[in-house]
């Protein structure tokens, strides 16, 4: 067995309740080393010959929990959620922080691999050895405080009633869905915590679909045994100096990106993309740190760059609401997407979205789309139940996520995720409200847009990206680049944060992956071969899509329309993507990673990385 890995995996079939160890060679982890590559991997043996024909809100879909290699050691914990995503009907690798995935490890399980589909609500409780399928028709319903209360409470219950002479308990880890999960909405997240979330591919609908409420887990064991604990050990504090270093991202996190990545860099969605250019500065990260925040430097387990901030409300009408940070992405799209420009509207909408269990990207996707049909007079107030989703308004958009949440009248489309619910207005109402979806292959885009040329991605990134417009993934030349998804995707497998990561040296992680597990392995190594295998087969399975939605590369490999649209204000006003420019560039990436100039992977190149199967699975879209 490597070191680094606990070596066993829990497999629970919520169908029959079996549950059972299973283990994966030690060539497999070293090609897909854990999290989104192994994700990818497991998926495609499984579920590749009929991938198609699987139903990601049906039975048949696998949810999984992968930890990697890396988790619990490299500094800041993370774990990856994963399934056949009910968004873009391809893979996903959704991360999300916290203490989970060092507790599964320290249980003795890198992960958790859900098949099947419960008769009634359960939570998983996982405590080392023992694996318990419990009854959770009590806390089916509850938001997410409530839910999070509830299972810390029974489960220290039962650990002392179990283990009383270990005395009092901490709260176990707890991975759960809110509502919008409960009722298969297709942004719903897998929460953690008060409002940690693995939002893209909403994956929360698939717990749902499950009738899988919680997984719960206590760890009291050690960690994996690595190859060299005295280079891991100086390793963690190397990452950690470099971090401590870093004052102000430690200070604002993301969350100082607010006001900047809008003024300064023209890329943040306003109004639903309309604008990507304002100048409010009651969004800046000082208005956040002095009116809502009352603690900075606050993180998760043995997370260095604490970026983390707990926001509340003191007064007025939406005193009491609380959250964690709003970091940049839920400041953007449940701020400045919705018109929303002041600390305490932000506060309190995300808070109602954390409550609810949906994704604040996704969704605020989601009413940004609303808001603006509303705004054209293409979606009435009679279409919206009686709701006005007015820019600015924070309680109207509230009243809208709440009828996503438990689809209820308009709520029911609209919790089919923008592309889905473009299709469907524009069949109802007969006109093409595609150009208002800012989306690629049913995925919100991130809140870095493109046209200033100011931010991250490329022209190319968010239309060639496997995992569609998630703007963790971005499909980048080089590909050996840090923002390249190539590099992302190892992140995403080890399973670790790359805020820190943030002004290190990419050799070092991967000395940290060999300190760890004794492998070596070099960049080079990585992007071409290991994370080129892993990102064949989330494109594959993209392509092949199905039951209800199939992505053709020839036109769905493309940017939102609304990114074509020159833009109307501030300093880089007026300025565009050129849809030639756009396509000259796919065309240099294709061939790159080795696709065809339709943009599908070539047989020979699948050959050469050993994906035969792949190969003669994608012979139909040839």
């Amino acid at each position: 067995m490597i070191f680094g890995y606990a070596g066993k995996f829990l497999e629970v079939d919520l169908s029959t309740q079996n549950i059972k160890e299973v283990r994966f060679s030690d060539e497999v982890l070293m090609d897909y080393v854990g999290g989104r590559g192994l994700a990818a991997k497991v998926l495609w043996d499984r579920l590749g010959s009929r991938w198609e024909t699987v139903d990601p809100l049906g039975p048949e879909n696998l949810l999984l929990f992968l930890a990697g290699p890396l988790t619990g050691f490299f500094p800041g914990g993370r774990i990856c959620v994963s399934g056949k995503s009910p968004q873009c009907n391809g893979v996903v690798g959704s991360t999300v922080g916290g203490e989970f995935g060092v507790d599964l490890r320290c249980a003795g399980y890198d992960g958790v691999i859900v098949v099947g589909e419960a008769e009634k609500p359960v939570y998983l409780f996982i405590k080392d050895g023992d694996v318990e399928i419990r009854d959770a028709s009590r806390i089916w319903g509850m938001n997410a405080k409530q839910t999070v209360a509830f299972l810390t409470k029974e489960c220290r219950e039962l650990l002392k009633k179990r283990y009383p002479k270990k005395g009092e308990w901490r709260e176990p880890s707890i991975l759960y869905i809110g509502p919008a999960g409960e009722n298969k909405v297709r942004t719903a997240v897998v929460a953690a915590k008060w409002s940690h979330a693995a939002g893209y591919g909403g994956y929360g609908a698939v717990m749902g679909a499950k009738k899988l409420k919680a997984v719960a887990v206590k760890g009291t064991g050690p960690l994996p045994e690595v190859a060299d604990l005295e280079a891991v050990q100086r390793l963690m504090q190397d990452v950690c100096n470099n971090a401590y270093e870093s004052e102000l991202w430690r200070r604002w996190g993301t969350g100082a990106a607010g006001y900047d990545v809008g003024a300064k860099q023209s890329s943040e969605p306003v109004r639903n993309w309309q604008e990507e250019w304002h100048d409010e500065r009651s969004f800046g990260v000082d208005q956040f740190e002095n009116r809502v925040w009352v603690k900075s430097y606050w993180g998760d387990f043995g997370c260095p760059t604490t970026c983390l901030k707990l926001a509340v409300v003191r007064a007025g009408k939406f005193k009491g609401a609380i959250t964690d940070n709003p970091d940049y992405e839920l400041q953007a799209y449940l701020g400045t997407n919705l018109g929303i420009f002041t600390p305490e509207g932000n506060v309190y909408l995300a808070s109602v979205i954390d409550d609810l269990g949906l994704c604040g990207i996704q969704t605020g996707n989601v009413l940004g789309f609303a808001a603006e049909l509303f705004q054209r007079g293409i979606l009435t107030k009679e279409d919206l139940d009686g709701i006005e989703p007015k820019w600015g308004k924070a309680e109207a958009f509230a009243a809208l996520a709440r009828k996503i949440a438990y689809r209820e009248g308009v709520g029911s489309l609209l919790a089919e995720g923008t592309y889905r619910a473009a299709l469907k207005i524009g069949e109802l109402k007969g006109v093409d409200v595609m150009p208002y979806a800012v989306q690629v292959k049913g995925i919100g885009v991130g809140a870095h847009g493109i046209r200033s040329e100011k931010d991250y991605p490329e022209v190319y990134s968010y239309a060639c990206s496997v995992q569609g417009g998630d703007h963790t993934s971005v499909a980048f030349m080089p590909l050996d680049e840090p923002r390249s998804e190539h590099i992302r995707v190892f992140d995403d497998s080890g399973v670790i944060c790359f805020f820190n990561t943030f002004g290190i040296p990419r050799n070092l992680v991967f000395d940290f992956y060999k300190a760890v597990t004794g492998i070596e392995l070099t960049k080079e190594e990585w992007v071409n071969i290991k994370a080129m295998k892993i990102i064949q087969l989330q494109r594959a399975m993209l392509l092949l899509g199905g039951p209800d939605l199939q992505w053709n590369p020839e036109i769905h490999d493309d940017n939102p329309l609304r990114f074509y649209e020159p833009l109307p204000s501030g300093p880089f006003k007026g300025k565009t993507v050129e849809k030639a420019r756009v396509d000259e560039e796919k065309r240099k990436y294709y061939e790159l990673v080795g696709w065809d100039e339709r943009g599908i992977p070539k047989s020979d190149f699948l050959k050469r990385l050993g994906l035969d199967d792949v190969d003669k699975a994608l012979e139909k879209l040839r």
